[in-house]
């Protein structure tokens, strides 16, 4: 089924004609509860990965022999959305109750060191052919495949994500791996998506105002004081929120191929490639839900007036505080390593 964004509140360009030179392209990828194939593009489907090839492994010393079973957690996502489905004061049943309390127990895993290969999670996987914004792999790779330790465990703080982004040409993969390896345990329900696949929908977009030219970034900064004035003076609490340029008329929110970074958790921070220096460019966005009540302009034209939860939040993929991942890559040489940033 199609997924269409309702056109912007106003239009921004109008409002302000140097927007014009900064305008980009971004494919939101609308992922939806389904059953993917291996040749899709897919949140959480099955992957095409050689079968004499080794899986992605994390090997950084981290605890990893204690955290929760996948089934169990995907078997708690059902009960719940069984209980939701019966109506919102419905609550949970008894033994729906006795089941979510041996579900959401921990286990071990006792014959685990903290340095034994662990299994990452394949999360997703995204084909050139479907997604327009998506840029070319090096030696003409087409296929972009998400991989992550299921444990938060990593960088500086050692509360940090650990990701692993593979490229591939598809079409040289013949021997599919059947049964691909599943970590015991994972440390973070979050990291567990559920099999979605994609609608994708190519929109414009525009970069954070905090990234525009100091003078553009006062004008949008005085614009939108102007009218929280107004809204405040005509004291209507019906009314609904005035249009920002953030939530509103910029940045897409939802899982999103290219386009720009929102830095609406901390300033904007310099990516700039490791190996020669470049700035990078956004290459793909894993976010907690498709809008909210701040981004609720975002919704789909087909989801118009349903609940945030489920439908807004359908691959079950939490990032950090219920925010985001951006994933950025060099545009000099995409064989580069790549970097992230959670907001």
């Amino acid at each position: 089924m199609t997924r269409t964004t309702p056109p912007r509140p106003l239009d921004v360009e109008a409002l302000f004609p140097e927007l014009a030179a900064h305008r980009g392209t971004t494919t939101r990828l609308h992922p939806r509860p389904g059953t993917p194939e291996v040749s899709q593009s897919s949140v959480g489907g099955p992957m095409p990965w050689p079968g004499d090839e080794p899986w992605p492994v994390c090997t950084e010393a981290h605890g990893r022999g204690r955290g929760r079973r996948i089934e169990d957690i995907r078997r708690e996502r059902q009960v719940r959305a069984a209980a939701r489905a019966r109506g919102p004061y419905a609550g949970l049943a008894e033994d729906e109750r006795q089941l979510l309390e041996t579900l959401e127990r921990a286990h071990r895993v006792p014959e685990m060191s903290d340095t034994d290969p662990l299994p990452m999670l394949g999360v997703a996987q995204f084909y050139r052919r479907d997604l327009p914004d998506l840029p070319a792999g090096p030696d003409g790779c087409d296929l972009l495949q998400l991989f992550w330790c299921p444990f938060d465990a990593h960088g500086p703080t050692r509360y940090g994500m650990l990701l692993h982004l593979r490229r591939r040409n598809s079409a040289e993969v013949a021997d599919v791996l059947a049964e691909p390896p599943r970590p015991p345990v994972v440390g973070y329900a979050g990291y567990v998506p559920e099999p979605c696949v994609l609608h994708p929908e190519q929109v414009s977009t525009y970069p954070f105002a905090g990234l525009l030219p100091e003078h553009l970034c006062a004008r949008i900064d005085a614009w939108e004081e102007a009218l929280e004035e107004a809204a405040e003076e005509a004291d209507d609490d019906c009314a609904a929120e005035p249009p920002g340029y953030q939530y509103d008329l910029s940045i897409p929110p939802g899982w999103r191929v290219g386009g720009f970074a929102s830095w609406h958790r901390t300033d904007p921070s310099p990516m700039d490639c490791r190996a020669c220096a470049a700035p990078m460019h956004l290459l793909l966005t894993v976010d907690t839900s498709e809008w909210d009540g701040g981004s609720q302009s975002w919704a789909p034209v087909e989801e118009q007036g349903v609940p945030v939860r489920p439908v807004a939040e359908p691959t079950a993929v939490v990032v950090g505080n219920h925010g985001e991942l951006n994933v950025f890559a060099c545009p000099t040489d995409p064989g580069h390593p790549h970097r992230w940033s959670v907001q």
